[in-house]
């Protein structure tokens, strides 16, 4: 049982040393005068892969990008399911199919509201 907890202790301590370690190198670094405070005006300039921006930075964009984005996700897990299902198919039979089925309709019932509610649809 401490075999166990001992393999936790580390991952945690692992989880809170990889940030911190860090974050508290670079809070070093300002106090020794080492790291600017106030970069110029050309590290602050907006820069994307090697080309400078056209316009205002700050250009508003269509959120249905993100929307289809995250129903592909949301299928694409279903998929995954559904693959783990059908290679245990053979140990969990009627209770499994039961619940992939209820998966399915809870899937499909929201599927079908987000459509009759417009959500899918690009205008």
């Amino acid at each position: 049982m401490l075999n166990e907890y001992g393999y936790i202790a580390i991952l945690l301590a692992f989880a809170v040393l990889f940030p911190s370690l860090p974050l508290s190198i670079s809070f070093l670094l300002r106090k020794l005068n080492l790291r600017p405070e106030a970069p110029d005006a050309v590290k602050s300039d907006t820069y994307e892969c090697g080309v400078e921006t056209e316009g205002d930075s700050w250009v508003q964009f269509n959120f249905r990008y993100y929307l289809v984005a995250l129903v592909f996700v949301v299928f694409d897990v279903e998929v995954i399911f559904l693959y783990a299902w059908a290679v245990s198919f053979g140990d969990v039979l009627v209770p499994g199919f039961v619940a992939v089925m209820v998966f399915l309709a809870i899937l499909v019932l929201g599927y079908l509201y987000d459509w009759r509610k417009g959500g899918l649809e690009w205008r």
